[in-house]
């Protein structure tokens, strides 16, 4: 067992798995705050990582890409305060760190685990039932159900709409940006049959963000939906028998029967309108 105890948190390797879990400093983030103790497989590491500092030093994981819902739905933009797979280390702990990082490489090493991109979430995602007031709303969601709900301070195009309920059967993507300087941020659920994108303060599938304390919980929300959406992964995989089949320049009877069957899928509802509209103009192109 290899463990590091800091005011920020505490992590412990027993050889197959890492736990996280924040420190209760009141420097530490209301997000890995409430996110709470993280168990992470070895097979989810690509990689772990010490820097030194003359106040502090760093310790940082690197997961495989598509690993956590979390760093999926957020794209890399949660700030370094709101991270939970960084740890903040006293000087006078700067060599239990480096063993801890030893022993992990060493365990990637022997177990022969790759870096590359994994097909399936390998951590589950935030808790639910899960609730949080930021913004412009609240958002809560039981895990088949998201519901937004507006306050006084949002636009009439939302207020108008009323309480939102969304089945994640409609959901097919959602998305968490923090603000940035004068830039609003945002948490948007991209739902199957909508309009166009609208900014986010008009949107009624979104929840605009100002900067305040609260925000990044929204971060939250985003990942306990797209740990329970199908895995970006598998949907690529179903989603490349809709490019057209090798096929001689001569064979147009094979094309032909491909586009037939597209329009078969559309008008049965299979395919989506922008779906049909891809998977015909790689069929044409061919052609």
């Amino acid at each position: 067992m290899a463990e590091i105890l800091q005011k920020d948190g505490t992590w412990a390797f027993d050889g197959d798995t890492l736990r996280l879990t924040p420190g209760r400093d009141k420097g530490v983030s209301l997000l890995r705050g409430t996110l709470g103790e993280l168990v992470v497989p070895l097979e989810a590491l690509a990689g772990i990582s010490f820097e030194r500092g003359r106040r502090a030093g760093r310790l940082r994981l690197r997961l495989r890409d598509g690993a956590d819902p979390l760093l999926l739905a957020t794209g890399g933009r949660l700030a370094e305060p709101h991270d939970p797979y960084r740890l903040v280390v006293e000087p006078d702990r700067y060599g239990v760190a480096e063993y801890l990082v030893d022993e992990v490489r060493t365990a990637l090493t022997l177990d022969r685990v790759p870096a590359d991109p994994v097909d399936a979430y390998l951590l589950p995602g935030p808790a639910v039932p899960l609730s949080v007031a930021a913004g412009d709303g609240k958002v809560s969601f039981d895990g088949e159900r998201v519901q937004l709900e507006w306050n006084w301070k949002a636009e009439e195009a939302k207020t108008s709409v009323g309480t939102r309920t969304l089945a994640l059967a409609d959901i097919v993507g959602v998305e968490w940006w923090p603000s940035l300087r004068l830039q609003n941020g945002f948490l948007r659920f991209t739902v199957r049959g909508a309009p166009a994108k609208v900014p986010p303060k008009y949107d009624p599938n979104a929840v605009e963000l100002w900067g305040f304390r609260k925000d990044p919980l929204m971060a939250l929300v985003a990942a306990a939906v797209q740990a329970r959406l199908p895995h970006p992964a598998a949907v690529r995989a179903e989603q490349a028998p809709l490019v057209a089949p090798a096929a001689d320049d001569g064979d147009h009877d094979v094309l032909l029967r491909r586009l037939r069957e597209l329009g078969d899928l559309h008008r049965s509802g299979v395919l989506t309108d922008e779906e049909f509209t891809r998977a015909k103009r790689a069929v044409l192109d061919r052609m």
